[in-house]
């Protein structure tokens, strides 16, 4: 590995079209689970102009509006202009839901499972990562992407910058030597907007107000700052480009600095593994960071379908700490999927509050305590 490199890391703001069918798919998961913990929810989404598709498979005993929780779930996100195409009460929503597969619920379901357990709801690996190179225990170039994001979304939503449209996107690139973050060399901010406003405006809001603030300590005259690189983002949103749940993976997890096995998040209930296990990995690799055995690691499970315990356990402390220790240490938890849900409280209704800035590194959620 160099002694030195540079890694770089994006974020969205929640106006983003993905990030749109993200938070209408935990939306729609948050009101069957309100009503019925068990609920089996995989909630899949696209947005393009003035249309909207609900798909995936629900299994739920709540009678849920999903048309009315997609168009409240738009408005809150700020679409809400009537001339422009992505409009919260203008879109037609067409749904194309069924029910769970009684294939899959034959394996997940504990009085059926051959594991005598409640099984995983797919095969498949997830990752869990933490490093101490900041206080949340996250890398620092995802972190300052999604604050730097949500700055804009949060200056947007309290009228302090008026100009400012739902739609958004920040990139942070972090130079490392030896494994440790020295300074920031480069920031990238596309920040949708309102047509009156000259782009000598947006970078000057950009580079005097949001970055100096959001950025602290680590901002500094030398960083090269790159403000709508295009010109303009008048038109932003649906109403320009199409959305999909789940393509902000690496937006929603660790930005490029650890691994990631495929699986996406939002709009999956937690009997789904890449979102139950996901959230535990992370939860473990926290507690070995805390308790010292490793500077910086790495969590690898894999499942069969309807098992319930792991094919696989992988840990890597990428030469911070003593890897065997820290492995036993791994191996004291428990990733069965019952476990992994009761002892994080899965079954709440918690998921729109993760969907924007990152599944990690934020307080208040329970893998982070």
């Amino acid at each position: 590995m160099n002694n030195t490199y540079i890694l770089t890391s994006e974020s969205v703001t929640e106006g983003h079209p993905d990030k749109v069918c993200d938070f209408i798919a935990d939306s729609i998961l948050d009101a069957c689970l309100a009503g019925d913990p068990s609920s089996r929810v995989a909630c899949e989404v696209l947005c393009k102009e003035d249309q909207v598709v609900l798909a995936g498979e629900i299994t739920t005993k709540t009678p849920v509006d999903f048309q009315a929780t997609a168009r409240e779930a738009i408005r809150e996100v700020g679409y809400t202009d009537p001339a422009m195409p992505f409009c919260w009460d203008r879109v037609n929503i067409v749904s194309l839901i069924s029910r769970q597969s009684p294939d899959i619920a034959l394996g997940v379901n504990r009085e059926t499972s051959q594991s005598g357990d409640q099984g995983a709801g797919d095969q498949g690996m997830m990752f869990g990562y933490a490093t101490s190179e900041t206080p949340e225990l996250m890398p620092l170039p995802i972190l300052m992407a999604h604050r730097l994001a949500e700055g804009l979304a949060e200056d947007r939503k309290s009228g302090r910058v008026r100009w400012l449209r739902p739609d958004g996107k920040s990139q942070v690139s972090v130079l490392y030597e030896n494994g440790k973050p020295k300074k920031i060399t480069d920031v990238v901010i596309s920040s949708h907007h309102d047509q009156a406003v000259g782009q000598a405006e947006i970078r000057e809001y950009v580079l005097r107000d949001l970055a100096p603030r959001i950025l602290g300590g680590w901002f500094d005259g030398n960083i090269r700052f790159y403000v709508n690189p295009t010109g303009s983002f008048v038109v932003g949103g649906p109403s320009a480009d199409c959305g999909v749940t789940g393509r902000k993976i690496i937006v929603d997890t660790y930005g490029g600095a650890a691994h990631h096995g495929g699986g996406a998040f939002s709009g999956k209930d937690p009997s789904k593994v890449d979102r139950s296990a996901a959230y535990y990995c992370r939860y473990v690799a926290r507690q070995v960071v805390r308790e010292g055995l490793a500077e910086r690691l790495e969590i690898q499970v894999a499942y069969a379908i309807g098992m319930a315990d792991p094919v696989s356990v992988k840990v890597d402390t990428f030469g911070t700490g003593d890897n065997g220790r820290a492995e036993a240490f791994v191996r004291t938890f428990n990733f069965r999927p019952a476990h992994m849900i009761t002892s994080l409280g899965l079954m709440k209704p918690i998921y729109r509050m993760t969907t924007n800035y990152g599944h990690f590194g934020r307080p208040g959620l329970p893998w982070e305590t």
